[in-house]
């Protein structure tokens, strides 16, 4: 449902705030009494392409920061426990007896915090600190997040984990690669075809690499987390969250490729917003059918010429001999009766009733009902 929701708001959401903000930007930036571009005109629809590309842009962007965010906002057992990444066993066990000594349930006496909620938050910290310090349970965790330790039954071992963990991502991947060639054969994905299968590629590559090598990509450890933890009160990403930021971010590039894309060189010299095949414009996109309907009929007019020349060609033995071509038409309409008029629905349904109607066990050529 969700999904049909979406679907619903990108096909009038983008249109309607462009509409929007455009009658805003006019109201703004043109001085009172000065015509407004008119809609129809090249410098309205030119406007209208730009301020569309803006609108699509801030709002892909305002996904990524939403991911992001849910990413931070949501504690990892490392930083629920207060240690880096590359926290020894030793060290996890620690800082949990630390923190234990402040949070186990019977060592706090404030009457304004909850037993029940005291005794959730311990119980988090122990499976923080179990996870951590067991290494197949460690390694299963930073790979495919919480739901690894807690959903995943008679998985003990590494091996069982990544087995488990591509049982999952074989077929999203396997679906994906389905889905856009589906599409693309009915012409939705045109623009930026390859850079669709490059980027989901790129992914699956990533996430493969992540979740089956015993230490973090080097992308992630030398080059995102560095940046990531120099700004003040952000955590490093472990491998399953920068595996959701990245699949959002190529879900991100798809929304870009189909709404942006067109756009960049969409014509607006005639006052609508034409794009080519495959993109679809926020324009007259009558024009456009008008101009499909032409070329499918001077399609047509050619094939007619090709079949009226391949007849000419077939019938070109006969050419001055009148009682040779009589008999090739005359086999034409037999063909014409035989295979156009007897497999009409009807004259078999007609047969059908006729021979019904014949009596059991009736010798060839017999004639009545009785």
């Amino acid at each position: 449902m969700s999904g049909f929701l979406s679907l619903i708001a990108w096909s009038f959401l983008p249109n309607l705030v462009t509409g929007w903000t455009q009658t805003i930007l006019y109201s703004i930036l043109i001085r009172a009494g000065d015509p407004h571009p008119t809609p129809g005109t090249p410098r309205w629809a030119e406007h209208r392409r730009k301020i569309h590309i803006a609108v699509v842009t801030v709002y892909l962007l305002y996904t990524i920061y939403e991911a992001d965010h849910d990413i931070q906002s949501t504690p990892s057992f490392y930083s629920s426990l207060g240690v880096p990444l590359t926290a020894t066993e030793k060290e996890i066990k620690s800082r949990f007896r630390r923190l234990a000594a402040h949070f186990h349930p019977d060592k706090i006496k404030d009457s304004k915090v909850a037993a029940d909620d005291a005794n959730t938050y311990f119980v988090h910290l122990q499976l923080a600190q179990d996870t951590l310090t067991n290494g197949a349970k460690r390694f299963a965790y930073d790979r495919f997040g919480p739901e690894a330790v807690t959903g995943w039954q008679h998985c003990s071992s590494v091996a069982d984990y990544v087995y488990r963990g591509f049982k999952g991502i074989v077929p999203y991947y396997t679906l994906a690669a389905l889905s856009m060639y589906g599409f693309g054969l009915l012409g939705y994905l045109d623009w930026g075809k390859f850079e669709r299968w490059l980027v989901l590629a790129l992914l699956f590559l990533f996430e493969s690499h992540a979740v089956t090598r015993p230490y973090p990509p080097v992308l992630l450890t030398k080059f995102i987390n560095p940046f990531v933890t120099w700004f003040p009160g952000r955590q490093p990403y472990l491998q399953f969250q920068a595996i959701t930021l990245a699949k959002k971010l190529a879900l991100t590039l798809y929304l870009a490729f189909s709404q942006i894309g067109p756009l960049l060189t969409a014509d607006t010299t005639s006052g609508n917003i034409v794009v080519g095949r495959g993109g679809r414009g926020t324009g007259n996109e009558e024009q456009e059918l008008r101009k499909g309907l032409e070329r499918l009929e001077g399609t047509v007019r050619r094939l007619d010429t090709d079949a009226t020349n391949l007849l000419q060609l077939e019938l070109a033995p006969f050419a001055g001999d009148d009682k040779g071509m009589g008999e090739v038409w005359r086999r034409v309409r037999e063909w014409l009766v035989h295979n156009t008029i007897r497999s009409d629905p009807m004259v078999r349904d007609a047969m059908g009733r006729s021979l019904a109607r014949r009596r059991t066990g009736a010798p060839v050529g017999a004639r009545g009902t009785k």
